[in-house]
């Protein structure tokens, strides 16, 4: 059984070592020997079936051993009459043979002659099992005959083979033939001698030859009826064994079934382990526990590992310490897991048990801890949380107990009073800790503020000038607790109170005399705002006859520039023929091109006073963004192409606004030519359009001068240019950005400029969705 075991030890390291440990030292062991029998149920139910097949086995079994036995016997009894029948051949001939060469004088010859002859011609080793050879001259008179059969001299050959044998016939050619010669029976060969002058007759008693074998028979049948008898004995043994066994199995079921129904309600299981093969043994509770099926084959130590949580000692580790011997028990806590997934904590108390003929097992019993471990974190938690609650308080807090020992106190109580660790350990005398205190300079008591006849109130000055407010209460289980604040801000707001009070006074007699003089300076205050109104009135009047005159000037410039403009257009078209000089169509250009410039900066001019006076209206509607834009640079293409600058433009499909169109078309024609303006021939200007959050983002990029940082904060401001060697010659009134950017605003938008000398500038404009939007 040992072999056996080691055998089939493949999933643990074998722990002969542990064979030196202790003895049993608990009554665990033997309950756990109720539950170290895996199959046992199996084999109660397979009872009945081995009762009824083992006399059938048994039967089988005798039958078998006497068949072959018989086998073997028969199989011998003719090995041995081949023998003898060829030994009974070969003497014959041998004696034939021997006499062969006296065949002239085969009838003189003496019979002691015959025998001595044939005696030292025939081997000895023929002449054994009582076999003899017999001379028969050819009358058929037996006249000689060696030692064994001197009786069958002077008999006839007649006697003992009949002269209708075969063998007296043909001889050795016949063969051996069994005679029945008296009440023996023999094996019988004959050879002839040559002229019929007589014949060699060698006979073998079958008895001699068959008596060892009988005795082997005799001793067989013996044998098998001593076998068989003890078989029987055995066969009854069980029958009345099996009975009492029986009795025995039903109650240890019931002893199995009490105990596994304790360990069940108990959240308990029973475990086996064989530490030399590695193999745990569980009992039914201990599935239960895991919410598994039970199983009635033991489990080896990998399939105990694949359950244990990974980060908790592992099982090798336990075996290990005990075959280095450094445990004999063991209480430990572990997780595994449940078969729904979660792990559940089990604590193991074990010991191990040792015997000279048994393995070494550590046996022991697990519990389930969980709820357990649970409710302690859960108390623990609630003591810290209480803990942390005292201690995060601002006031000082101590706990006593009936015997008026400390429970416990915050740092606050401890630092007030300038306690020493070891005087506020728990389990200290209040006296003790009271003379480890600072003594307070005033103590006086106050009146409850709750009404509590238990109650008691103090307030205490310490040594530092701070003050406490002590408010003490009795506990149910006949103790106090204490809450101390520092009420020391309040003591100094009650003086700073009192002092105020005196101050108030005297402030009232100064208020008093303050009265008369505040009521001249609202006198002074009500003429003062007489003045402002009519510089108010004053202000408006002059705003209003400078947009009536920006109204009229518009008129009375507009009329004699346009007459400029046309004019000039009719010479540059030389409408009434041709100009007599070159320089007067190069000054019918100037004129040109300088009403041009000045209508811009007049219209220009008065769009900024509409806005700044409130009077320019939006007439908002739908719109499509790629249309206005691809119109606005088609505008400005001329210009562009002029200087080689390339346009190109990349906007979102389908992305549509809710603005003023000539507005949003003069904010991208202002940008789009102070783009082309300010870009040096070769350049690019780039236009994208996306929609951002609620937002449509329109940026305008170029590769011009640029314009500095410092001057980044005056751009879009009314007549205001950022002037550099190349912006001069630019011209322009500075009101292009700034019409632009209170455009963008009415809309509820917003304009930003970043910009790098020599490297360009980016424009972005954010209009919202819903123009009542605004942005920053």
């Amino acid at each position: 059984m040992a072999e056996a075991r080691r055998a089939g030890a493949t999933d643990g390291e074998s722990l002969s070592s542990l064979r030196d440990g202790p003895d049993w030292r608990s009554e665990l062991a033997g309950h756990a020997k109720l539950f170290a029998k895996p199959a046992y149920s199996r084999l109660v139910k397979a009872e009945p079936v081995l009762k009824r097949s083992i006399p059938v086995l048994i039967v089988l079994f005798l039958i078998v051993i006497a068949a072959a036995r018989m086998t073997d016997l028969l199989n011998e009894r003719g090995q041995l009459e081949s023998n003898a029948k060829q030994a009974t051949a070969l003497t014959a001939l041998a004696g034939a043979a021997a006499l062969a060469a006296e065949t002239e004088s085969f009838k003189s010859m003496h019979r002691w002659n015959v025998e001595l002859t044939i005696s030292d011609a025939v081997p000895a080793t023929l002449i054994t099992d009582g076999r003899f050879l017999m001379m028969s001259n050819a009358d058929g008179r037996i006249f000689a005959a060696t030692s064994s059969g001197n009786r069958f001299v002077g008999q006839s050959l007649e006697q003992v083979l009949p002269s209708s044998s075969p063998l007296r016939l043909f001889g050795v050619r016949a063969g051996v033939h069994k005679i029945r010669y008296g009440k023996r029976t023999y094996y019988a060969a004959q050879a002839n001698l040559p002229g019929g002058v007589g014949a060699v007759t060698a006979l073998t008693p079958a008895a001699r030859i068959l008596e060892p074998w009988k005795q082997e028979v005799s001793l067989n049948v013996t044998l098998f009826a001593a076998t068989s008898s003890i078989l029987l004995v055995i066969l009854y043994a069980y029958f009345t064994q099996a009975s009492r066994a029986r009795d025995a199995d039903a109650i240890y079921l019931e002893a199995h079934h009490r105990v596994d129904t304790a360990l069940s309600r108990g959240r308990c299981g029973l475990w086996d382990w064989d530490l030399d093969l590695g193999r745990l043994y569980w009992s039914r509770s201990m599935y239960e526990i895991l919410g598994r099926a039970p199983r009635d084959c033991v489990l080896s130590y990998r399939d105990v590992t694949q359950l244990m949580h990974p980060d908790d000692k592992s099982l090798y580790e336990v075996a290990r310490s005990i075959a280095r011997g450094q445990v004999t028990q063991i209480d430990h806590t572990f997780r595994m897991r449940h078969a729904d997934g979660h792990y559940i904590l089990l604590r193991a108390r074990g010991q191990i048990t040792h015997n000279a003929d048994e393995p070494m097992h550590l046996i022991g019993i697990a519990m389930d801890v969980t709820e357990q471990q649970r409710l302690a974190q859960r108390s623990v938690e609630a003591d810290q949380r209480l803990f942390d609650a005292v201690e995060s308080t601002s006031e000082s807090f101590v706990l006593w107990d009936r015997d008026d020992r400390l429970v416990m106190c915050n740092s606050k109580y401890q630092r007030i009073y300038g306690l020493p660790d070891d005087a506020v350990r728990p389990g200290t005398a209040k006296s003790e800790v009271l003379a480890a205190t600072r003594r307070p300079v005033v103590k006086k008591s106050v009146a409850a503020s709750d009404g509590y006849s238990d109650a008691k109130s103090l307030e205490v000055q310490l040594a530092d000038g701070r003050w406490l407010q002590i408010n003490e209460r009795a506990t149910r289980e006949g103790g106090s607790v204490s809450v101390g604040t520092d009420i020391t801000q309040l003591k100094r707001h009650q003086d700073r109170l009192r002092d105020s009070e005196r101050r108030l006074m005297a402030s009232i007699g100064d208020l008093s005399a303050s009265q008369g003089r505040l009521e001249e300076k609202a006198v002074e205050l009500s003429e003062l705002n007489a003045k402002f109104l009519a510089e108010k009135d004053r202000a408006e009047a002059a705003n209003k006859a400078k947009s009536e005159f920006l109204a009229n000037m518009s008129h009375e410039l507009r009329t004699p520039l346009n007459a400029i403009i046309g004019f000039s257009e009719i010479l540059q078209n030389r409408m009434f023929g041709p100009l007599g000089s070159e320089k007067y169509e190069e000054y019918a250009n100037d004129i040109n091109n300088s009403g041009k410039h000045l209508l811009g900066l007049i219209n220009d001019i008065l769009d900024m006073s509409k806005i700044e006076a409130g009077r320019l209206q939006l007439a908002c509607e739908r719109i499509d963004i790629a249309p206005l834009i691809e119109e606005t640079l088609r505008l400005v293409a001329v210009q562009a192409k002029a200087k080689s600058i390339s346009l190109d433009s990349k906007i979102s499909a389908g992305l549509t606004l809710h603005a003023d169109r000539r507005a949003i078309k003069q904010v991208l024609l202002n940008l789009l030519s102070n783009a082309t303006k300010f870009t040096e021939d070769g350049g690019h200007i780039s236009v994208r359009a996306r929609k951002y959050s609620d937002a449509v983002t329109l940026t305008i990029e170029d590769t011009g001068i640029g314009i500095p940082k410092k001057s980044l904060k005056r751009i879009g401001q009314p007549f205001e240019q950022v002037q550099n060697q190349f912006s001069k010659s630019r011209g322009g009134s500075g009101l292009g950005l700034a019409i632009s950017k209170a455009l963008v605003a009415l809309h509820g938008g917003a304009m930003k400029i970043r910009s790098t000398p020599d490297v360009g500038t980016i424009v972005s404009l954010r209009l919202p969705f819903n123009p009542h939007r605004k942005f920053r």
